[in-house]
């Protein structure tokens, strides 16, 4: 095949369906067959258009699994046949002052899949070599895609947590990270208290491995936490920062609130003496390096950590991305691009 499909988007959620030439990747550049790709709430960056130049067409998507068809010059640890996956962060350039001192997921010179470069809602992508991850031979493209982004941002989130197993970690909000979340967290030894609006996902959040459910609804989940001990950490995942205030009070001493979802309108309101007394933290993650997403889905295919999803083909990617963007989805959408 010379060519392939995919879905580009100019402007603000402007989509088509294209057929584009296949090219050879360059330096330092595989091409990936897409198998599998994520749709996910950070796709907002391309489709929305919020980039310099959003009349330049970009092909959205950023959780991405498949194989190696093509391997470009300057490539030693990665072949033809190989089974990757690629995330957020498109790889790391290795020179810049953060890299130098080996802190690669914030190079200044990283761009992002999906918005900076094209990404996943296609049949072939070109991918820079290191932000390649392997991808184990026990989970499927379309369970792998999700673990990528969100799977990667609640386990780095957790490595936060300062605490022995059997002590009690919260997880606020069971959505799209937060199921995910609650089901590492639980493998991961902890007591598990799930946080979320009224009283439909206590079921749902018990069948993942919590141990406590809490509806911020009827009752307050600082108070609750309180009454279980206090919560070595809290990990926040809903996107909804005043939610996020009443969680600090939950904290047991040195206790730490992880803040994975981005509320882009309101703050987190903090209580200085909750803060102060009792040498609580609030702290921000995000994704990580190739390399943990390798431990991530090592992990995750171990310990029976799945995503929850819903699958579409890749020509009804504007409306999987819609269904996401909706809230409706439960939890995660994925785009089988071989469908």
């Amino acid at each position: 095949m010379s060519t392939y499909r995919a879905i580009q988007v100019t402007g603000a959620r402007n989509f088509s369906l294209v057929e584009r030439e296949l090219v050879e990747p360059g330096r330092g550049q595989v091409r990936i067959r897409v198998e599998a790709c994520g749709v996910c709430h950070s796709d907002a960056v391309g489709v929305e258009g919020m980039r310099p130049d959003p009349s330049a067409p970009v092909v959205p998507g950023h959780e991405i699994v498949g194989v190696i068809d093509a391997v470009g010059e300057g490539i030693e640890d990665w072949r033809a046949g190989d089974r990757v996956g690629v995330g957020y962060l498109a790889g790391y350039c290795g020179t810049c002052e953060r890299c130098r001192r080996g802190d690669f997921v914030t190079c200044s010179r990283q761009p992002a899949m999906g918005s900076d470069l094209d990404g996943g809602y296609a049949e072939s992508v070109i991918a820079l070599a290191s932000g390649l991850v392997r991808v184990p031979d026990g989970l499927s493209a379309i369970e792998a895609a999700p673990l990528l982004c969100a799977g990667l941002t609640t386990f780095m989130g957790l490595r936060l947590v300062d605490a022995a197993p059997g002590r009690l970690v919260a997880v606020q909000g069971i959505g799209g990270l937060g199921h995910l979340a609650v089901q590492y967290a639980a493998r991961q030894g902890y007591r598990v208290a799930a946080i979320a609006r009224g009283a439909g996902k206590a079921e749902l959040a018990l069948r993942l491995g919590a141990d406590h459910y809490i509806d911020s609804a009827s009752e307050d989940p600082g108070e609750a936490l309180q009454a279980l001990g206090g919560a070595a950490a809290v990990i926040a995942t809903a996107s909804n920062a005043p939610s996020m205030s009443p969680l600090i009070a939950g904290l047991s001493p040195r206790g730490r609130l992880v803040v994975l979802g981005v509320d882009v309108q309101d703050p987190i309101a903090v209580d200085t003496v909750t803060l102060t007394f009792g040498g609580r933290e609030v702290i921000g993650s995000i994704t990580g390096k190739p390399v943990d997403n390798e431990d991530n889905l090592a992990f995750a295919l171990h310990r029976d950590v799945r995503p929850m999803v819903e699958v579409m083909p890749l020509a009804d990617a504007p409306k999987a991305y819609e269904h996401m963007m909706s809230g409706n989805a439960r939890f995660r959408v994925v785009l089988d691009t071989t469908a």
